[in-house]
């Protein structure tokens, strides 16, 4: 069973917007300015930003590919949790720095939605966190299976955002809110459904 956590301390946490993972994302410049609109309102309200940076096999440390994106780099003093797996928790000290500033609410963007978006959003929801999913706020690619058949970017992220404004957890609260209606301090605020 999780711990909920309690009051409404949010935090702004980035994932993966790095050259390589999005360079075959849908839409990447509106997401991105989305990101970045976002990231600068957070900024301003005095709202946490941890970021979080891939590194594995195929997407090296240090790499042109693993850079963030120029649009979206951290500031001086702001997190950067690095992971090797989809979720931001797994074998990482994220979990200890949402607790160094008090974090109780994590509004959640990046990429790719379909893995590490998704891995970290059902793994702060596990841990008793309330979660808003940032609905224009995330990409991927579309991926053409073996078979020659395709799962379109569009339908991956469309059913993300839908999964997260109906999902349930007892004493959390989750949903789905486009950029400029996320309220970091409120929970699933602006609702999409």
């Amino acid at each position: 069973m999780a711990t909920v956590r309690d009051g409404n301390k949010g935090v702004l946490v980035v994932v993966d917007v790095q050259v390589g993972v999005v360079r075959d994302a849908w839409q990447v410049p509106r997401v991105v300015a989305n990101v970045a609109r976002l990231v600068d309102r957070a900024r301003a309200e005095g709202v946490p930003v941890v970021w979080v940076q891939h590194a594995d096999e195929t997407l090296q440390l240090g790499s042109a590919d693993w850079q963030w994106v120029t649009e979206l780099v951290p500031a001086y003093g702001e997190p950067v949790i690095h992971k090797r797996f989809n979720s931001a928790f797994e074998q990482t000290s994220f979990e200890q720095e949402l607790a160094r500033v008090g974090a109780t609410h994590v509004t959640l963007a990046g990429a790719s939605s379909n893995w590490c978006i998704r891995a970290t959003a059902y793994a702060a929801l596990e841990r008793g966190y309330d979660l808003t999913l940032v609905g224009d706020g995330h990409t991927t690619e579309t991926m053409v299976l073996d078979d020659g058949s395709r799962v379109e970017a569009a339908s991956v992220i469309q059913d993300l955002n839908l999964t997260m404004t109906w999902l349930a957890y007892p004493g959390r609260v989750n949903g789905c809110a486009n950029a400029d209606q996320i309220e970091f301090e409120v929970p699933g605020a602006g609702k999409q459904r």
